[in-house]
Parts: C-alpha cells; structure tokens; sequence
C-alpha cells in the first residue's frame, strides 16, 4: 500500500457508514490522520476507538453551518491544519415530484446536498491556504447528469454540485485548492434502503442483495462498491491529479453511455419499436438485407 497521504491531515463528512466509512479506512491506510464528521455519535465514537490517533470524531449536523465551521476549524486545533476536504454527507431526500412539491422537503434536501458542500469548501479554504493549497472532492451522482437515475430533488442538487465543482475550482485555483467531484452509478450501500424508510439492518440486507445481483442495469452488470468510489477520491485529493480541477469522473459501470438498447442487446432501439421489430426480427432484418 503506498502512503500517499503521509502527514496529510483529511477531513470526510458523512464519515460513518457507506462511502465515507470506506473513505476513512482508505486515508487512513494510505498515512492520513483523519478527522470524521458524522451526526451518528454512537458509530463515530467506534470508528475513532478503531484507529485510535489517527481518527478524531466530531458530532456535526452539516445542514448547521455554524456546526460545520467548528467541525471542520477542529482540525487545525487537534491536527495542526487541513489538506484534504471530502464533502461526502448526504442521502436520498425527500421522494416528491413536482406533482407534490413540498417547500420545506425541498429545502432540506438542499441544505443537505447543496448547501453543506459550498459551506464546507468555504470553510475549509482558509485552513487550506495556510497549508499552501489543497484538495477537495465534492460526491456528485449520475442522478445530476440525466433523469431517471432519482428522485427529483436529489437529482437537481447533484446537478448543483457538478456546477458548484467547476465554478470553485475557477475560484479556487489561484490559491492552490484544486476542487473535482465524483458521481457515483449504483453504489451497494444503505442510502437506497434508508430512503424507503427501512431500518439500518434491513437496507443493508438489501444493499447486500443489490451487491451479488447479476442483472444490475449497466454495460458491466455489476454493482459498484464503496471502494470503487473512494478510490477515485483518493486519487482527486493526491498529487498524482495535480493537473486535475472542476472535473467530474462519472464512476456507474457504463451505466450513462447511452440509452439502454446501446448496450444491451434485449432491448428493442426507438426505431426498432416504431417498426414494431423486436431484437430477433431486426438481426433476421440485417442479415436478410445484407449483401451476399
């Protein structure tokens, strides 16, 4: 394992389940000393028990800025500064289409999704110029680049964040902060069980289920893991990306490369529905069409 991260102090919201949780394993494993911010108080206090030194804890509701200023100053006061900022936190939000818009679901979603990551690189930027420059890897969504892949103010917020990504890093760049995001396809973990409503246990049981499911619906037909996506982060927030700012690496097994039929020979194209062909009738078509 290399120690990209050696004396590098990182700071990852949303840092006790999902992706963050992998987020903190992997820093910490490549020499980062890690401050995690989490609302969940019981699992942050586990997580900073496990990597005793290297991990400090601070209980933080992110969509409270003036939680988040604190959370994120602690680390200059218990590390000496900040290099790295992961804008992780985040879930489903409200589920209402435009049908049954609700102001105040809507502007918690935001204050989440939205809110939270301009705050946080805004209150990271001065610890960060201290340092000479830094990095920050905001967590995007396929659900921000075309419909279908969320609900609706999910979707517009994670189209939020990829704009806020590259207006920062023209912000940004001249004080040595580059700033990228990620946007995640289908990644097993219990944001989508939870956003249901189930409990812990049973979104996870279904993350789990999601996880070995061959018929996941992308050109790779397989789930993504935490661990693909912190590892795009890891990269982001490293020198080996130096040359890298206001980008957004689509990380979804292919899943936005196109339409469906693109990629899946099953499915009929527009055309082929118009003409009334299914998949077989239209192979049958070309090779009956093609000269000899």
């Amino acid at each position: 394992m290399s120690q990209r991260f050696t004396s590098k102090v990182v700071a990852i919201t949303g840092a006790t389940s999902g992706i963050g949780l992998e987020a903190v394993e992997a820093f910490v494993r490549e020499g980062a000393r890690v401050l995690a911010i989490d609302r969940d108080a019981d699992a942050g206090r586990e997580l900073q028990n496990r990597f005793q030194g290297e991990v400090h804890f601070v209980a933080c509701d992110v969509t409270h800025s003036e939680q988040l200023k604190a959370a994120i100053d602690t680390a200059e006061s218990h590390f000496g500064g900040l290099d790295v900022l992961f804008n992780n936190a985040g879930s489903a939000g409200t589920r209402q289409t435009v049908h049954d818009f609700d102001a105040q679901a809507w502007d918690d979603t935001h204050a989440l999704l939205v809110r939270a990551v301009a705050a946080g690189t805004a209150y990271a930027l001065p610890h960060l110029k201290k340092r000479g420059g830094g990095a920050i890897v905001n967590t995007a969504s396929i659900a921000g680049l075309m419909a279908g892949y969320g609900p609706l103010s999910y979707s517009v917020a994670k189209a939020a964040v990829i704009q806020f990504t590259k207006v920062a890093a023209s912000q940004l760049s001249a004080h040595g902060v580059r700033i990228n995001c990620v946007s995640p396809g289908f990644v097993a973990t219990r944001i989508f069980g939870t956003s249901l409503g189930l409990d812990r246990e049973q979104a996870q049981h279904i993350a789990n289920q999601a996880a070995s499911n061959p018929a996941v619906p992308n050109p790779l037909h397989i789930a993504g893991q935490p661990s693909d996506i912190t590892q795009a982060v890891l990269f982001l927030a490293s020198q080996e990306a130096r040359y890298i700012t206001g980008s957004n690496l689509t990380i979804d097994g292919g899943a936005t490369i196109g339409p469906r039929h693109s990629w899946d020979a099953g499915v009929p194209s527009p055309i082929e529905e118009i003409l009334g062909l299914n998949p077989t009738l239209a192979n049958q078509l070309n090779k009956a069409l093609r000269p000899s």
